[in-house]
């Protein structure tokens, strides 16, 4: 089977890296769209270096390196990687355009974070992640979160959102044709979540909350610039170089659509990027209502995820203190929990009966005894964490269809 990749950012470059890696596709597919440079060795030199990772060769075959990209054909837009054939497109931009068809090609992630809205007609002139469909392909998976841009329409039949290992089986192979893989920050935080639901129970949840302290994106500015005309957020002119920037993170709401039990949890997601070029971090917040008699402590936080790492291969426990560098790469690391810095902290609030509507209590105040926990989970947003949960997708997607 082929593999189509569109665009070649962040996500799309990394993913190619890891597919010649893993070879479970014969070929790979790549579409550029435009022309790259001053030729497809110029494009080339791009796929094989990478100010965070280094060089391809090294991360393939370790300190042995070497070259691993050979037998260049410009004419034919042709090369290999590893000794897997890949072949550059390098005329359409429009995913209807794109020549998957004539190229065989079955399975295509979309790594442009253009094209997110499903309901989108493939004949759009912007272009639609349905054009891929259009185009000859028979998935479509998406490397960013689903967003629906016209109020009021729902998601459509064929369109699901998955993290894989958490809800892989809500993948339907004959119903749905639009995939989408989430976000970096959806999956770290759902495996933050997962195993504590699955154990101390959605109904003992009072709140939630996190906040990812995020490496800086391709979408950020290296330099003050001046926004773009209607530009309601200025922050986001600001250089990435030399600041701590606040922005938002639709983390809460792509959750809800992986865990169903979120529904029911007030939430708030909040992000913050900071000056690294990967390796992020969520701290999450949780208040669960307790018993004073046994309450929740920091080694029963712990143990969930100790327990939950044996038997998930995408997250990791850890009792050594990390910092962001030291998760770069990690492979399939949807989450590693930081255990030395798990706090918990049990007291008891009062509750105002008479404030809640509909309630006319003889006595009013209710003593609660409620735990607070606070957990730190890291991830590499680029390469470890992401990219290789969205091909262990991928994958698997693949290995379903006949």
């Amino acid at each position: 089977m082929k593999l189509g990749i569109n665009a070649l950012g962040r996500i799309g470059k990394l993913t190619l890296w890891h597919h010649v890696g893993r070879k479970y596709f014969s070929e790979i597919v790549v579409n550029t769209g435009r022309e790259i440079g001053r030729g497809l060795a110029d494009l080339a030199a791009s796929i094989d270096r990478d100010s965070t990772y280094g060089r391809l060769g090294n991360y393939l075959h370790g300190f042995k390196g070497g070259q691993v990209i050979e037998n260049l054909n410009e004419i034919e837009g042709t090369m290999t990687i590893n000794g897997v054939p890949v072949r550059i497109l390098r005329e359409s931009r429009n995913p209807k355009d794109i020549k998957w068809k004539e190229n065989g090609v079955r399975v295509v992630v979309d790594t442009t974070g253009v094209f997110n809205d499903p309901t989108a007609d493939s004949d759009s002139r912007s272009g639609a992640l349905r054009g891929h469909l259009a185009a000859g392909a028979e998935k479509a998976i998406l490397s960013a979160p689903f967003k629906i841009k016209q109020q009021g329409l729902n998601m459509p039949a064929d369109a699901v959102t998955t993290v894989m290992g958490i809800n892989a089986e809500d993948y339907i192979p004959s119903k749905h044709n639009l995939i989408s893989a989430a976000s970096c920050t959806t999956t770290c935080l759902s495996y933050m979540m997962k195993p504590l639901l699955d154990q101390i129970g959605a109904e003992n949840f009072l709140s939630a909350s996190m906040v990812t302290v995020h490496a800086a994106t391709s979408s950020q500015k290296v330099l003050d610039s001046l926004p773009k005309t209607g530009a309601a957020d200025l922050r986001k002119n600001r250089s990435i170089l030399n600041n701590i920037i606040l922005t938002t993170t639709g983390a809460a709401k792509a959750l809800r659509l992986v865990i169903p039990e979120m529904k029911e949890i007030g939430f708030i997601a909040e992000s913050v990027r900071i000056p690294t070029s990967t390796g992020s971090l969520i701290v999450l917040v949780v208040n669960l209502q307790d018993d004073l008699d046994d309450p929740i402590k920091r080694e029963r936080i712990n143990s969930i995820y100790r327990e939950f790492a044996k038997t998930s291969p995408y997250l990791q426990y850890s009792d050594e203190q990390n910092v962001s560098s030291d998760i770069i790469g990690t492979p399939f690391a949807a989450a590693t929990i930081e255990g030395s810095e798990t706090h918990t902290r049990t007291a008891t609030i009062r509750v105002n009966l008479n404030k809640i509507k509909g309630c006319a209590a003889s006595e009013p105040i209710m003593i609660v005894p409620v735990t607070q926990a606070v957990i730190y989970g890291w991830y590499d947003n680029e390469l470890g964490s992401y990219t290789n949960m969205l091909a262990e997708r991928t994958v698997s997607i693949a290995e379903q269809m006949v």
